[in-house]
């Protein structure tokens, strides 16, 4: 076109200017400004909009700024990519002091805002913004339900989702993803089936991320049956869709089918990934596989150049300590190319209990209580151990230490349950329930059954009170 000495326009620029932020080309998007400022067109809207946007993707977001800052006029979705350039970058005061200085905002600022605060953890911020939009649109909606799911809040994105359509508010594909996997992480089985018809039934399209997030929400559930069938079901699966099933099928315990489902997946050329290796590790070491284990290892790094993290460590450290092997998982843990982290010493420590070795249990506990020095769990089960073999003097001086430093109480745990669409969440000793008195009754019942049959109760009923 310049060799023609065809004259462009600010829509050449604006363009011209996008390419190269899509294309990640720096070079050429500066040798682009400056025709933009040799043509005269440094002063017009869309190029200079174009221009802090640009910069922006790149993280110059001082350059952005000085564009935005050169403006004669700026409109709102001037304002709003400069907001947005921050919010990329991380810089969420300057954000929010641009935003507090607009002139007039759109739905897409607030949400922009709404966003920035959202990543960085900030749920306060972002409720508020939030709860002050006079309009919210599909996109609003979905980013608060995003970020309560990503920051683990699976109720408080499940609250919103039904806040969403009771205002009548139809969801997207992405929102549907995002909600069936609250109801993954929170066993929310009822609540995920009726979202599952009401996707059938609004003629949303069960493509490869709608279809991996309900494998993954059924197998979380314990409808196992289920989960297959959406995956079998599907037109097209992706990386994520073996992944979901192959895990599915791991936690369930069923290793082999696992296995199995891993091989079809190579035979469909679908190249794994680390996470669908935890999966398979994983299975390994429900079944308690352990050739099949190391080899499935050793496959990772040989036939897929995926280098072992942390996670991947840990089941075969898990899988060899379950099985008796505890040197060798000693060995594999000097061995690790990363450091070993709580995770790691628990799952030999786990195997010491189990195998009753002390020497090794020595090694992992003192580990373990350098890395978590206020967690209770590891010492109390050093101390079971000692009290097993009598040797109660090593108790005695656990007990000791564990009061000087202040971690004699557990720190309770929780869990909870779906009943007619409502969460019930329980924590150990808790009595705040409504019906907790019938629960402790059913309990205490539960435990003289338990004595009838040859069980100790106090041991049970110390672990669920």
């Amino acid at each position: 076109m310049m060799r023609a000495e065809v004259m462009p326009t600010s829509y050449t620029f604006s363009s011209l200017i996008k390419a190269c932020a899509s294309l990640s080309a720096l070079g050429f998007g500066e040798a682009v400004h400056c025709h933009i400022w040799r043509n005269g067109f440094d002063s017009h809207l869309f190029v200079q909009t174009a221009l802090i946007d640009f910069y922006s993707n790149f993280g110059k977001i001082d350059r952005s700024r000085r564009v935005f800052d050169e403006m004669p006029e700026r409109d709102v979705y001037a304002w709003t990519t400069i907001v947005s350039g921050y919010v990329r970058t991380g810089d969420l005061s300057s954000a929010k002091e641009l935003f507090e200085e607009m002139p007039e905002r759109n739905t897409a600022t607030w949400n922009t805002m709404i966003d920035g605060y959202a990543r960085m953890g900030n749920f306060d911020s972002a409720e508020l913004l939030f709860n002050q939009m006079s309009v919210r649109d599909i996109i609003s909606w979905t980013t608060m339900i995003t970020c309560y799911s990503q920051h683990q809040k699976f109720r408080e994105a499940l609250a919103i989702f039904n806040e969403m359509t009771s205002n009548g508010i139809h969801p997207d594909e992405v929102t549907m993803a995002t909600v069936i996997s609250a109801c993954a992480h929170l066993g929310a089985l009822d609540l995920g089936k009726e979202i599952h018809l009401y996707i059938l039934q609004n003629g949303f399209d069960v493509d490869v991320y709608i279809g991996s997030a309900l494998i993954d929400m059924y197998a979380k559930c314990g409808s196992l049956d289920r989960s297959l069938s959406v995956f079998f079901k599907l037109r097209e699966k992706n990386l994520f869709c073996w992944n979901s099933v192959i895990d599915g099928l791991a936690v369930h315990g069923y290793a082999d089918e696992a296995l199995k489902m891993f091989r079809g997946m190579e035979r469909e050329k679908i190249k794994p990934n680390g996470i669908t290796f935890i999966s398979v590790l994983s299975a390994c070491t429900h079944a308690g596989l352990v050739e099949e284990g190391r080899r499935m290892f050793l496959s990772m790094t040989d036939d897929y150049s995926i280098l072992p993290e942390v996670g991947h460590y840990g089941c075969m450290v898990d899988l060899l300590s379950k099985a008796g092997l505890l040197k060798d998982a000693r060995e594999l843990i000097r061995s690790m190319k990363v450091e070993p982290n709580n995770i790691i010493w628990g799952a030999l420590l786990g195997g010491c209990k189990l195998h009753r070795n002390l020497e090794i249990a020595q090694v992992a506990v003192k580990e373990l209580m350098a890395l978590e020095p206020n967690n209770s769990g590891h010492y109390n089960l050093l101390v079971n151990m000692y009290a097993e073999v009598n040797r109660w003097g090593e108790v005695g001086k656990i007990r000791a230490a564990m009061k000087n430093i202040g971690v004699e109480k557990k720190c309770p745990g929780s869990s909870w349950i779906e009943m007619e669409r409502k969460i019930h969440q329980f924590a150990a000793s808790d009595k705040s329930h409504p019906a907790s008195s019938e629960i402790y009754l059913l309990l205490a019942e539960l435990g003289g059954q338990l004595k009838l049959a040859g069980y100790v109760p106090e041991l049970i009923w110390g672990d669920l009170a």
